[in-house]
């Protein structure tokens, strides 16, 4: 099993970084599927927008909702996450080299969301890349089993990982 989590301190610089390194695996020619996250600030400053991108040149997809000013807790749209869930399902049945999940967030944390694309993932010996933030980070070591590597939210770090799990995937072909 090839899977691994990154964290970041920084509000949003999880997403910055994975589709940082979704652009650079991209133009290197990996086939890589799955959802980086797009943050857009908003005029009316509130919270800013949430947009995925579904790898590899897919649509992208609004995931916040506008709930309004005084509006409070989670702003996901899960019609639309579900959605993208669909769409990375299908790109990875035709196989891929490595998928890329922006969050294991509270859906997956519920057993939802893309929590059965990771499983299956895992299954076809595809490697798995996940952010993931402090909240979520037990739900999901209880459902990786320990087995997961952390990884350091740097591009360097991530690029090398990439290098040495799909060198390996290639030597077994």
């Amino acid at each position: 099993m090839t899977l691994a989590y990154t964290m970041a301190a920084g509000r949003g610089d999880t997403d910055l970084v994975l589709e940082r390194l979704a652009a650079d695996l991209a133009a290197r020619g990996l086939r890589c599927c799955g959802t980086v996250q797009i943050n857009s600030p908003r005029a009316d400053a509130g919270p800013c927008d949430m947009d995925v991108r579904v790898l590899p040149d897919g649509a992208v997809l609004r995931i916040s909702q506008d709930r309004g000013a005084q509006a409070r807790g989670c702003r996901l749209d899960p019609a639309v996450l579900e959605t993208a869930v669909a769409m990375v399902a299908a790109t990875l049945s035709s196989g891929a080299d490595l998928l890329i999940v922006n969050k294991f967030g509270r859906h997956e944390a519920e057993g939802r969301g893309f929590r059965d694309v990771i499983a299956e993932a895992v299954a076809m010996d595809i490697p798995v890349l996940v952010g993931l933030n402090a909240l979520n980070r037990p739900a999901f070591e209880t459902f990786a089993g320990g087995l997961a590597t952390r990884l350091a939210p740097t591009t360097e770090a991530l690029m090398a990982w990439v290098n040495e799990v799909t060198a390996s995937a290639q030597e077994l072909v």
